[in-house]
């Protein structure tokens, strides 16, 4: 059983079962969930890039708290709603998932990710191009970072020091790695933390959902300016795809600094280990 799964204990309890999601139910969970967070997270950054609705990086991190505290509550029954291929990993690794299943929830994840993403290119696409035109942008051409950053991530934060190699001084690869690697054990040692069955001081069932959110939103409040916090490969892996096919080209894949591989996708993977591993090596030392 993964970290979250443990959300639905109480659930499972009343209906005295302990069995796993089938495999169907819990691919179609991980798709909604991470369609969920992807719609409102990124859409959130679309509407402040796009449209300037949203006024500072505070209102964007709610907006993401929001959006996982209604995918968890929406899809945890079906798969435990990981929605996070990070997440999935420590419950490969940590609470022997087995590898068949950690595969469709990673598939599962990428899927959702991408089809929230062509949906919001649907909704946004115009207001995208004015705002390139507004700003002189060219898509796939030098700086057209500041408007593919809707979909994908870079570092540092183009809406926060531009795009200029000016900018690039604030944080270089290593940097942005660490940041990363930093921001997802941050996560998946408080969603550990806040599951497990040994801590007494645990939430009840109902409000695991937003303090996993909240959490979400205090670390993008911290990491957003550097990287703009992804925390989750699936959810910069899947816009960015759709974004290179739009015609970022190498602004989206490989990027102007490179990094997509090993501070989007890498540093959230090894972070949550670290992050999941240190979590679960205190609870048991706790209780021995």
């Amino acid at each position: 059983m993964s970290a979250v799964d443990k959300t639905n204990l109480t659930v499972e309890e009343t209906e005295d079962t302990t069995a796993e999601p089938g495999l169907i139910s819990a691919a179609a969970g991980e798709v909604v969930g991470t369609f969920i967070l992807v719609f409102f997270g990124v859409g959130s950054v679309q509407a402040a890039v796009a449209t300037g609705a949203q006024a500072g990086l505070w209102q964007v991190a709610v907006v993401w708290a929001i959006g996982v505290s209604l995918a968890i509550y929406c899809t945890a029954a079906y798969s435990g709603a990981h929605i996070n291929p990070a997440i999935t990993l420590v419950a490969a690794v940590y609470d022997r998932m087995p590898i068949p299943r950690v595969l469709v929830y990673w598939i599962s994840q990428f899927v959702g990710a991408v089809l929230a993403a062509l949906v919001l290119h649907a909704m946004f696409a115009e207001a995208i191009v004015e705002f390139e035109r507004q700003n002189g942008l060219l898509r796939g051409g030098p700086g057209s970072e500041l408007s593919a950053m809707v979909f994908g991530e870079y570092f540092p934060n183009p809406a926060v020091f531009g795009t200029d190699e000016t900018a690039w001084r604030i944080i270089g690869l290593r940097g942005a790695f660490t940041a990363e690697m930093v921001g997802t054990a941050m996560l998946a040692y408080m969603v550990g933390a806040l599951t497990s069955e040994r801590n007494m001081a645990r939430p009840p069932a109902g409000m695991t959902a937003i303090m996993i959110g909240l959490t979400v939103a205090a670390i993008i409040s911290v990491i957003a300016p550097l990287t703009q916090a992804g925390l989750n490969p699936a959810r910069d892996l899947g816009p960015r795809v759709v974004a290179f096919f739009l015609g970022w080209d190498e602004i989206a894949i490989p990027g102007p600094r490179g990094g997509w591989l090993t501070v989007y996708v890498l540093a959230p993977c090894v972070g949550a280990l670290i992050g999941g591993g240190i979590q679960r090596l205190i609870s048991h030392f706790n209780h021995r």
